[in-house]
């Protein structure tokens, strides 16, 4: 008998990697409910840590799977389409685009969209039940499909920052449902200040979509203007590896005809 995977990505079409390993995985809590506490910090905030639901094994069976992918993305590039947006290098391979650090010349990549493609670790990570049983309290379904998922890669003395964002005015314009599309992101590494771990703006999901910088750069309209939110207010995610960030949207908040009641979020570089 067929057993149908929790997230529908049936619509995606994978090249998927088959990567063989032993992993011994950590036993699930039998209830992986968000509590009602939980429930409501994530919507007065607009985020949640859940600390340390993947054992060490786990955690190094995702950093081998990164190291794996960030190999196969790279070779991959040789045949992709390549382009610059503000200086900053970016490759097309299929639907998989690449970008690679700020540095001229590096070949050190950052960031990887869609990954789940190329390793079996991160295309089986997106149906695990600590992930879905969550997100299905957020979503407020059933049943869930995926929007993207992606590889943030920070490497040591070159890592980049990224500045202050909402995702909506990354996706309003290919998703009719904005509003239906929470984050989660699963820490590899332990993140803390010391190595430029992500941020957010308490309560900035509160505020709707908020202006974009207006620097007249190519990709300035996707950062957040900082004059539009206290970065006072700012909450650092510090987590162990293999912990779960929940963040981003809150439903019921129309702004403009649609749902993006995005927190404000911040990667930084290590100090």
């Amino acid at each position: 008998m067929e057993i149908p995977k929790l997230c529908d990505r049936s619509t995606l079409a994978p090249t998927l990697n088959s990567d063989k390993q032993q992993v011994t995985a950590a036993e699930p809590a039998s209830d992986l409910s968000l509590s009602q506490a939980e429930l409501i910090s994530y919507r007065r905030e607009g985020f949640l840590i859940r600390p340390g639901i993947f054992n060490r094994s786990e955690v190094r069976a995702f950093q081998q799977a990164a190291e794996r992918a960030a190999a196969r993305a790279h070779e991959a590039c040789a045949g992709g389409s390549t382009y610059h947006l503000d200086g900053k290098r970016f490759v097309d391979v299929g639907h998989m685009t690449v970008q690679y650090e700020h540095r001229p010349g590096s070949e050190l990549i950052r960031v990887i969209e869609p990954v789940h493609e190329l390793t079996s670790t991160f295309d089986a990570l997106i149906d695990d039940v600590r992930l879905v049983v969550p997100m299905r309290q957020l979503v407020g379904a059933d049943e869930l499909s995926l929007w993207t998922d992606k590889l943030n890669l920070k490497r040591p003395r070159e890592g980049s920052a990224f500045g202050w964002h909402q995702d909506s005015p990354y996706w309003v314009h290919d998703c009719e449902h904005v509003d239906q599309l929470p984050n989660v992101m699963v820490t590899f590494d332990d993140a803390s200040e010391a190595n430029g771990c992500f941020r957010v703006i308490r309560g900035s999901h509160q505020e709707g979509c908020l202006p974009g910088m207006a620097d007249g750069s190519q990709l300035g309209g996707f950062y957040t203007d900082p004059g539009a939110f206290d970065e006072a207010v700012q909450v650092l995610m510090e987590a162990p590896a293999g912990s779960a960030i929940f963040f981003d949207l809150v439903k019921d908040k129309t702004i403009d005809g649609f749902n993006p009641a995005n927190v404000v979020t911040l990667m930084t570089s290590p100090l």
